[in-house]
């Protein structure tokens, strides 16, 4: 069972980091001067902690939380139109009990889901500097770490593809040669299975390179890969 008194500590942790002075300028700077259609709301302004079933036995990985989605929710993947595609997509999986999700304190809860970024404050343009992925980097090889019934990982986006392998190798389970991302591609890590996807900005979705059937796809594969893992498991 997952050390869930762990795990909230380590999502303190996160929240309260300062290691990284550009990010911390970036996501402090837009959480003050904001957008227009989010001029009346308190922005979060913090790196993002991970979200979901801390029972999960799939972890969706992404890249980093977006300077109006994440960094004005709290919640990665809320309030911008990645996470409108990604919601959408895991609802109709089974995976998130509903298909939309604005804000952090609507109620969303995912099953069997667990959802984390490689790095966890709002980067200027979507570009993590090497040394902030490194940075971040233990916080996501920590969390995999305690989310104990974790057996697959989908990463969404070759950032989220290297994040993960990263952090399987610091917890002692490195491939070579580092298997290539790819769209639906599927490798065996250690105990893990990582799975590959696009991931849903709108750069990918609007077009086309990323569809709803195709994000679904990978999606089911995860749920069969767990099911299939759970019936050897039994039967063990």
């Amino acid at each position: 069972m997952t050390d869930r008194a762990a795990l909230a500590a380590l999502t303190a942790e996160i929240v309260a980091c300062r290691r990284c002075p550009r990010l911390v300028e970036w996501r402090e700077r837009v959480a003050r001067e904001k957008v227009a259609r989010f001029r009346d709301e308190t922005y979060w302004g913090r790196p993002v902690p991970g979200f979901g079933d801390p029972e999960a036995r799939i972890l969706l990985v992404g890249l980093a939380p977006a300077a109006h989605g994440g960094n004005r929710t709290g919640r990665v993947f809320t309030g911008d139109a990645s996470g409108d595609f990604l919601w959408a997509a895991l609802h109709a999986s089974g995976l998130a009990d509903r298909p939309a999700s604005r804000r952090a304190d609507d109620g969303l809860t995912l099953t069997d889901t667990y959802i984390a970024a490689a790095v966890r404050c709002a980067p200027p343009a979507n570009k993590p500097t090497i040394e902030e992925r490194d940075a971040c980097a233990p916080f996501l090889a920590r969390e995999i770490a305690l989310l104990t019934e974790v057996r697959v990982a989908v990463a969404l986006g070759a950032f989220g593809w290297d994040a993960a392998l990263r952090a399987f190798a610091e917890l002692g389970h490195a491939e070579r040669p580092k298997p290539r991302f790819g769209h639906a591609t599927e490798v065996a890590v250690g105990p893990y299975t990582l799975l590959g996807s696009y991931h849903p900005s709108q750069q990918n979705t609007f077009t086309g390179r990323l569809t709803a059937p195709m994000l679904e796809e990978v999606l089911g594969r995860a749920c069969r890969l767990v099911e299939e893992i759970g019936r050897t498991t039994g039967a063990e």
